[in-house]
């Protein structure tokens, strides 16, 4: 807690900093801010500490903060990838006849096949 806000890090990724007016603001805060910062780590993301090692400074206290990073990925990461892919002939016609959308279609058969619905 500092001067009526809080000010946030994550020990366990370098330069993983933000704040907040409000605890829960800070919170949501370094949440995205924990996004961000494992976005460029290729899933090679670091250990968490054990909460107990680490050495605190007058005013800090720890503050687990749990991160999805499919859940981050679902809210930030709206972009498009195109995929080449091959069916029959005779069943593209049927669809286009049908009027399907494929990549809306790919998108609901993937995620269900996934179990991300």
């Amino acid at each position: 807690e500092d001067d009526g806000g809080y000010s946030v890090r994550v020990p366990d990724i370098d330069g993983c900093v933000s704040q907040g007016d409000t605890l829960e603001e800070a919170v949501e805060m370094i949440t995205e801010a924990m996004g961000l910062c494992l976005e460029d780590c290729d899933e090679n993301y670091p250990v968490a500490s054990d909460p107990s090692t680490l050495e605190l400074e007058p005013n800090e206290f720890i503050c687990i903060v749990p991160f999805d990073m499919l859940a981050y990925r679902k809210k930030y990461d709206r972009r498009a990838v195109k995929k080449t892919l091959t069916i029959p002939a005779w069943l593209n016609t049927i669809a286009e006849e049908q009027h399907i959308n494929f990549s809306r279609l790919l998108q609901s058969a993937l995620k269900a096949k996934l179990g991300l619905e």
